[in-house]
């Protein structure tokens, strides 16, 4: 997927965020984030939005903008934290737009900080934040006892973007012995092999032996492999606790 395809993603995902908050409400429970209420959900992702969209319009190439101030700073009547509840939902439309906006005004050739591997800095910032808002939708209408599911481009763009570029990140697994994934979409037929060691995560995009192997709808992969769901929506055929291990270990940590 391009570039222009994940910025329209953003944007079409946050409404049917807020949609499933209206109809949930706030204070229901999000079972993918133990501890967070849909009123948390919708403040996490307001927030993102705007650190994602001073990395990208302020050109910062530290890590983190650490401080709230520099998001209020930068966007005053959206650095508010938190509106009162009546005014949350279009608060966070509002950062919705504004990330929207400033990936949409950025130069191909921007210079910024990332923190994943990706063809440039737009493309990682359109990316991220894409999959960012469309797994939290997910979470959201669940809550709201509701469910759509994920056009297979894109959930096959989000289970890439898992498995080569944050499952690498882990330089360490509690294992004592070296297994092989092998995860499938079957309707867009993208393979990935994904091998677990004590020394971390490797993915390459392959088919080849494995001692487990995930198979199914690029949708239900996607929501399965970020530890949504229910693994009964896909086939695992070999060593189930080889895919546990991936649900016990993977974790998404921005630094």
């Amino acid at each position: 997927m391009d570039v222009a395809q994940h910025i329209t993603v953003i944007g079409q995902e946050g409404k049917l965020l807020v949609a499933a908050a209206g109809q949930a409400g706030l204070d229901v429970d999000i079972d993918a984030c133990p501890g967070w209420t849909m009123r948390d959900l919708v403040r996490h992702l307001s927030e993102i939005h705007l650190w994602a969209a001073a990395h990208v319009a302020l050109r910062v190439t530290k890590m983190w903008v650490d401080d709230l101030a520099e998001l209020t700073a930068s966007w005053p009547d959206l650095g508010v934290f938190w509106p009162a509840d009546a005014e949350l939902p279009e608060h966070y439309l509002r950062t919705n737009e504004n990330l929207v906006r400033e990936l949409e005004q950025a130069p191909v050739d921007l210079d910024a900080m990332t923190f994943l591997a990706a063809p440039s800095p737009l493309a990682m910032w359109a990316r991220r934040q894409a999959h960012e808002v469309a797994i939290h939708r997910f979470d959201a209408q669940r809550a709201a006892g509701t469910s759509t599911v994920f056009d297979a481009e894109f959930a096959a763009d989000g289970i890439d973007e898992l498995l080569t570029a944050f499952a690498p990140r882990a330089t360490t697994l509690p294992v004592s012995d070296t297994k092989v994934m092998l995860v499938h979409a079957t309707d867009t037929d993208d393979r990935w092999s994904v091998t677990l060691s004590p020394d971390g995560m490797a993915t390459v995009r392959d088919d080849g032996p494995a001692d487990v192997t995930v198979r199914g709808r690029a949708s239900d992969v996607y929501v399965v492999m970020w530890n949504r769901g229910d693994d009964t929506v896909v086939d695992v055929a070999g060593d189930r606790d080889v895919l546990q291990t991936w649900h016990d270990n993977h974790r998404v940590r921005w630094s």
